[in-house]
């Protein structure tokens, strides 16, 4: 079983950032898979001409278009904090999660006031989700706040790329279990995650539409376990999931080596590709990282125990007696 790092590090190899309007793309794909999971009918077909070419698909809800259309500009917004190595902060949140709800947002009236989900406003009332509730809404502007906190203090400290992804992952889970607005929580939880990835410059995770059940079943297990262990086993399978996507659809893209090329230079097994002044080397990939993934199984399977970097928060309503666990 293959880990993810090594993944990563064969898909960054590729060098796809490179290749003309894939990161485009690559965002339109984000946006479609994260929008159908909130019940957008937009397959990633037509949410890529909308984007690319302001094409409105016929026969679809105008409202499912500009849910598309917001999300795109919010992951944009999202990244470009990433890329800017901004602070996360109740504001930056409140940000993101205007975006994404800028056309399809309304007011909602409440005993304490109106709240305008178009701004990104905390909510002022109780939710209550697939069977269960979330923290009271006087809490919520603390536990943000606490919330960010931790995640500056893990972003100025030195982070292996595996701590890099499970804090991804964490800020996704926490966020998204505080449920801080009316609307919009799960797609602002998930282009935080994004943002933190591509501070730390490795690629987007990617929550696919047809997992959809079990990533709310994730979630769910996660809560009443008190443990991140299967909400990080969930994401762990959707990142190895896009990765070997995408390196498989590279790999498939490109010639094949003729028999002969292959037998005389010894080429057989994976290959990687090297830019050099002399034009362009083809050579076996190093076996530099052998018995990695045997020494990464054994080190998440020692006790039966989650990592260090277990990073947890209970969801009762018995926050003030609660600490983050990271």
């Amino acid at each position: 079983m293959r880990s993810i790092e090594s993944y990563i590090e064969e898909y960054k190899k590729l060098n796809l950032q490179d290749v003309v309007d894939y990161d485009k793309f690559n965002e339109y794909s984000i946006t479609a898979h994260s929008t159908q999971i909130e019940g957008s009918t937009l397959t990633q077909e037509e949410a890529a001409l909308l984007l690319n070419e302001g094409i409105t698909p016929k026969g679809k809800p105008l409202e499912h278009s500009l849910m598309v259309k917001d999300h795109h500009e919010a992951l944009r917004f999202s990244l470009q904090l990433g890329k800017n190595k901004a602070s996360v902060t109740l504001k930056s949140i409140c940000d993101i999660n205007a975006a994404v709800m800028k056309s399809t947002g309304q007011i909602y009236n409440t005993a304490l006031g109106s709240v305008d989900s178009t701004k990104g406003e905390l909510r002022k009332g109780a939710v209550f989700v697939q069977k269960r509730y979330f923290p009271s809404h006087d809490k919520v502007p603390n536990l943000i706040e606490s919330l960010c906190s931790r995640i500056n203090e893990k972003l100025d400290s030195s982070l292996t790329l595996r701590e890099q992804i499970s804090l991804s992952y964490s800020v996704h889970f926490n966020l998204v279990s505080i449920h801080s607005h009316y609307d919009g929580n799960g797609r602002t939880s998930r282009l935080l995650m994004n943002q933190l990835q591509s501070r730390f410059d490795i690629p987007l995770s990617v929550v696919y539409k047809e997992d959809k059940q079990d990533y709310f079943n994730a979630l769910e297990v996660s809560r009443r376990e008190e443990s991140l262990k299967p909400f990080k086993a969930f994401m762990d399978s959707q990142y190895i999931k896009y990765l070997k996507e995408q390196i498989d659809l590279f790999k498939s893209q490109n010639k094949k080596l003729p028999k002969s090329l292959i037998e005389r230079h010894d080429l057989s097994g994976d290959l990687e590709l090297v830019d050099t002044d002399d034009g362009l080397l083809i050579k076996p990939i190093s076996e530099s990282r052998s018995g990695w993934d045997e020494a990464f199984i054994k080190a998440n399977m020692e006790d039966g125990q989650d990592d260090d970097f277990s990073d947890f928060l209970s969801v009762s309503e018995d926050f003030d007696n609660e600490e983050w666990e990271w």
